[in-house]
């Protein structure tokens, strides 16, 4: 059985989780933080970064978007889609979420830094990418249900899973206030079992 290797509250481990769950793909799940001293993620990414997926033939693949597009593979493929337009907007809506989630993570993490160590300019930039993802996100999904017209694809699940995190960790950005089309969206896809399954606690 497939063991997939990372913390519950990673926005790229849930979006991994997200697919499993959607394709009901079985597998472990191997809860463990990169940052603990005694961590086993480097066994399975030698970048010591989650999430890992360790395969029955013993290999081990990382990171989120390689995972996604094998399991969307092997699962007979519905979240990627095969013409060429559509897969590259699909990957590009995929790596928009992945980057609002990098950006959103590095600044939570410098703002846990002393005060003292803390570069606000740093902090500064990496929130003006998160602002300008979800606003990008806002006007690309418009009143559309999903961003690819009438179907979830791996773009809509990294985006959720980024301002799901933002959320979470910054429910200072009050996202949803501004953006009803993204407010609407969201709660669709929260209303699925695979996003409420792996709903961080």
């Amino acid at each position: 059985m497939m063991k997939l290797v990372g913390s519950k509250t990673s926005p790229f481990v849930r979006k991994v989780r997200v697919i499993l769950a959607e394709r009901n793909l079985p597998f472990e799940f191997l809860e463990e933080s990169a940052w603990n001293k005694d961590t086993t993620v480097p066994r399975y990414n030698p970048l010591n970064k989650v999430p890992a997926l360790a395969l029955d033939s013993g290999e081990s693949i990382y990171d989120s978007a390689v995972i996604s597009e094998y399991l969307d593979a092997i699962s007979g493929g519905h979240f990627i889609p095969a013409e060429a337009q559509a897969r590259a907007l699909a990957r590009r809506d995929e790596a928009l979420g992945d980057g609002i989630a990098e950006a959103g993570i590095a600044a939570f993490l410098e703002r846990k830094r002393d005060a003292a160590r803390q570069d606000p300019a740093w902090i500064a930039r990496q929130m003006d990418k998160v602002q300008a993802g979800i606003a990008t996100l806002s006007g690309r999904l418009g009143s559309r249900d999903y961003l690819g017209g009438d179907r979830m694809s791996v773009g809509d699940i990294a985006c959720a899973c980024a301002l799901l995190w933002a959320e979470f960790r910054m429910p200072e950005l009050r996202w949803r206030d501004d953006n009803a089309g993204l407010a609407a969206w969201i709660a669709r896809l929260e209303s699925r079992p695979s996003f409420g399954s792996t709903r961080p606690a």
